[in-house]
């Protein structure tokens, strides 16, 4: 019982904080590798000014392929509806990242994977565990995250990629 309270009281804080802190920062730059092994500047990351949700993940996390399967069923309904588009940070170490490829392809995941084989990305984004994940405004500003999964998570972000987008619209 103890465990749940601690579970949920982070969550809360996560929601209180993280919002106020992640209205102001942006992409890091910082070079990725593509399943190419071509290098990529993350702040090059582009969508034609709709939101942008980025995943930290490692094929050895159960949680993070458990989330990823989950939004990739919903991703085509979600890139319809609001364009947003996802990217896939794994952090395997060189030992692990050449599983990667394989791997995504076997899961027939159709969004943008990256490699970040030396951390550098994920120790510019204070990422600890994943999975972790952030939401990216059109204008690449960072507005929402969160990390670890648990169920219905990936609704809960859709709901904040949805809000987002209003909140556009009635600013014009």
């Amino acid at each position: 019982m103890k465990a749940i309270y601690s579970v949920l009281f982070a969550s809360l804080l996560s929601l209180l904080l993280v919002p106020a802190f992640a209205q102001t920062a942006q992409l890091p730059s910082v070079e990725v590798e593509d399943l190419r092994g071509r290098k990529v500047n993350i702040q090059s990351l582009t969508n034609e000014g709709k939101p942008i949700i980025i995943s930290f993940w490692a094929t050895w996390c159960k949680p993070c392929i458990q989330e990823l399967k989950l939004i990739d069923e919903l991703y085509p309904d979600w890139q319809e509806e609001t364009g947003v588009k996802l990217v896939a940070i794994s952090i395997d170490d060189t030992r692990t990242s050449n599983l990667v490829r394989s791997f995504t392809m076997g899961q027939g995941w159709e969004y943008e994977i990256y490699l970040d084989v030396n951390s550098d990305m994920k120790r510019a984004m204070n990422v600890v565990n994943v999975p972790h994940t952030f939401l990216l405004d059109g204008e690449g500003k960072i507005v929402y995250q969160h990390n670890s999964y648990a169920s219905g998570d990936e609704e809960i972000l859709y709901e904040h990629v949805k809000e987002l987008l209003k909140a556009k619209k009635s600013a014009h």
